[in-house]
């Protein structure tokens, strides 16, 4: 009974993959998009993952008129980094954003900082992570791309590298928790409310972001980029969550445990959606992800018969391992997604179906807990 409807829902939103926008194609820069776009890092003690990023930006082509690194007094080089790479490309520009407000969290805020020290001559802001590695042609793709859908507001899923056993294992479980949940990228969600993003690439028409006053509808959300991109979208703007796998990538987290740690306490998404939301996701996450290989391994463990009076058990049973059927099919569906060609354990990728219950797990203490500290930052109960 409660299974059978999130079924139903679940399999609606995968069925609408099929019409979805293809994935971003590298597309060669225009000269009418001279100038057009301020890109704007928040950086806080990232000198062992900014690299990639910081040569990738150094190639980007001439729609990129700044790149604003917005440091929050790192204590690691990550400054030092910034400026070697500022030296041969007049581009970038460093700045320390001022002292973090009781009201906002860090990303948000220095985001914000980045906003207002840009040019007010670009159309476009485009925020960027420090874990992010853009093909040379990212930003000439993502604007012509938002240009050709008429996209207010644009983000990119990326091409998730991983390198190590656990995170090959779990990682795509958490991931499979926001498909069933949403739809997919590529596919333009019509309620505001249900509107996914990503914050590691994030592009936004600069007069857009200027009428909703920066990030400040967003500066105490764990998930600003969800939170803003859902308050654009109930302002009227189109917003557009696309495939970017072919012109992004991104190595989040090192290993299971941070995965764990890190990715885990976010996808809730509960600062971007009302409480009926949480709960009603969280009951289609278990019934469609959760409680399968339970239900199955359970089945085969208590060998329960089957007669007349069991025939229920039965259709519990054929259910469930569709339900597993239909999960590992989904690999073949997210497989272009990852890069597994330099990780150690690639093939547990295959068997992270078997990590859904744990991921399931992750999203349920996730809603009923809220961060008290993030990225070296502690922040009150009442945030």
């Amino acid at each position: 009974m409660i299974q059978v409807p999130a079924a139903l829902i679940m399999l609606s939103r995968i069925f609408k993959g099929a019409i979805r926008y293809s994935p971003i194609e590298p597309q060669n820069p225009k000269p009418d998009l001279l100038g057009k776009v301020s890109v704007v890092v928040p950086t806080l003690n990232e000198a062992q993952r900014i690299s990639p990023l910081l040569a990738g930006l150094t190639r980007q082509t001439y729609e990129v008129k700044e790149i604003i690194v917005v440091d929050s007094n790192s204590k690691d080089g990550t400054p030092d980094l910034v400026k070697a790479a500022g030296a041969g490309d007049p581009r970038f520009k460093l700045i320390t954003d001022d002292p973090l407000p009781s009201d906002w969290v860090g990303r948000p805020w220095a985001l914000h900082n980045g906003f207002l020290h840009s040019s007010e001559t670009s159309e476009w802001f485009l925020g960027m992570d420090a874990d992010t590695q853009p093909s040379p042609k990212l930003v000439s793709s993502l604007v012509q791309t938002a240009i050709t859908h008429g996209y207010d507001l644009v983000s990119l899923s990326p091409k998730f590298i991983l390198k190590y056993p656990g995170e090959c294992w779990l990682q795509p479980a958490l991931l499979m928790t926001l498909l069933y949940r949403f739809e997919s990228a590529g596919v333009d969600t019509q309620a505001a409310q249900r509107v996914m993003a990503n914050g590691q690439c994030y592009l936004c028409r600069r007069s857009v972001l200027t009428s909703v006053g920066g990030y400040t509808s967003a500066k105490s959300s764990f998930c600003d980029d969800v939170t803003l991109a859902r308050n654009i979208a109930s302002a009227g703007f189109k917003v557009g969550f696309l495939d970017g796998a072919k012109v992004l990538k991104v190595r989040m987290y090192e290993g299971a445990l941070q995965t764990w740690q890190e990715w885990g306490r976010s996808l809730d998404l509960k600062d971007a959606s009302s409480r009926a939301q949480i709960w009603g996701d969280l009951w289609l996450l278990t019934s469609v992800q959760g409680l399968p290989l339970p239900i199955v391994l359970s089945y085969f463990i208590f060998k329960v018969p089957f007669d007349a009076s069991f025939s229920f058990v039965l259709l519990l049973l054929i259910l469930n391992i569709f339900l597993l059927f239909v999960r590992f099919g989904m690999l073949f569906a997210i497989a272009a997604s990852y890069e597994l060609s330099q990780a150690i354990g690639a093939g547990l990728f295959w068997l992270s179906p078997l990590a859904d219950p744990l991921a399931v797990v992750r999203i349920l203490l996730s809603a009923v807990n809220t961060p008290r500290e993030w990225r070296g930052r502690k922040y009150t109960v009442n945030k």
